[in-house]
């Protein structure tokens, strides 16, 4: 009882949360880039929100079912076809033995997540599925999924037929604007500099990956040449030397001795994971207590 992997696509990974505690360890946490989409994908199937999911960056994907299950689909918007039938995304759909499942050119967005009933019967490593090429952790011996790989999973013939409500349907933009909390580290940056990095815009450089996203733009500048490696949190900005900032991801390195001038709000590197390269960022200010009301009201809509 599996889904035979036809065409992996460019970069397609098993993923889920994330892998928590172990940064002492050097261990990344990893996880779902864009979690809104991921947790969605799980709602729609009343599925544990924790659990695997395919997330597959760019397209040209296709999967044949060895038995009956229950999917949905999420994220980018893009070609989905069951057995050559476009269908709509942001939805569950029942499969059958048989059935082949094609996610061809994506329109808007970067990343789609496919979700099964149960998830993937996959063993997990430090607690976790979610996939970590670098480290050779999780998914299918700690790589990406390629042709001819098997992915197994319970058979399932229940009938689950949802959909994501309009209301709550993400707009993929080629502009965001990204929430920042100031960090420790904000008074070795001069007023001058933080007026400058709050009222420009930057443009996603090539170098955007599930560890990090480089921004080309205005360059800042720290008072600070260095710091001695400390922890780093889910979304913060480094400043290195070239003043052009780095917004750090799911798989991000563990430390870092480069100054940080704040944290992009975990939410909104949610909605960056869609971005394309090209596309343009600016930062906004925002104090703790509004983030906590906003990631309130955001994880509101799982509970």
């Amino acid at each position: 009882m599996s889904f035979e992997v036809v065409k992996a696509g460019v970069f397609t990974t098993l993923q889920d949360r994330g892998r928590f505690s172990y940064t002492h360890l050097g261990v990344t946490n990893s996880g779902y880039m864009d979690e809104y989409a991921a947790l969605a994908a799980h709602k729609l199937l009343d599925n544990c929100l924790d659990t695997n999911i395919l997330e597959i960056t760019f397209s040209n994907v296709e999967l044949k079912a060895n038995e009956n299950t229950v999917i949905s689909i999420t994220g980018a918007y893009c070609e989905f076809f069951i057995n050559e039938e476009l269908k709509k995304t942001w939805q569950s759909y029942s499969i059958k033995k048989g059935d082949i499942l094609k996610i061809g050119k994506i329109y808007k967005g970067q990343r789609v997540y496919l979700a099964l009933k149960g998830g993937f019967l996959v063993p997990k490593e430090f607690g976790s599925n979610s996939t970590t090429i670098k480290e050779s952790l999780g998914g299918l011996d700690g790589r990406q999924i390629k042709n001819g790989d098997i992915l197994a999973y319970k058979k399932s013939n229940k009938q689950i037929n949802n959909r994501w409500q309009e209301k709550n349907l993400p707009n993929y933009e080629e502009e965001l604007t990204l929430r920042v909390i100031l960090s420790y580290q904000e008074n070795s940056f001069s007023d001058k500099e933080k007026a400058k990095f709050f009222n420009s815009k930057y443009i996603i450089t090539p170098d955007f990956n599930r560890m990090a996203c480089k921004l080309d733009g205005e360059s800042i500048t720290s008072s600070l040449s260095g710091i001695i490696s400390e922890g780093i949190a889910f979304g913060s900005i480094q400043i290195p030397k070239d003043g052009k900032p780095i917004i750090l991801l799911k798989e991000r390195q563990t430390i870092g001795g480069y100054p940080k001038i704040g944290t992009v709000l975990n939410i909104d590197c949610f909605k960056l994971a869609q971005m394309k390269i090209g596309s343009i960022v600016k930062f906004e200010e925002i104090d703790i207590k509004s983030a906590q009301n906003k990631l309130r009201d955001f994880y509101s809509i799982f509970s």
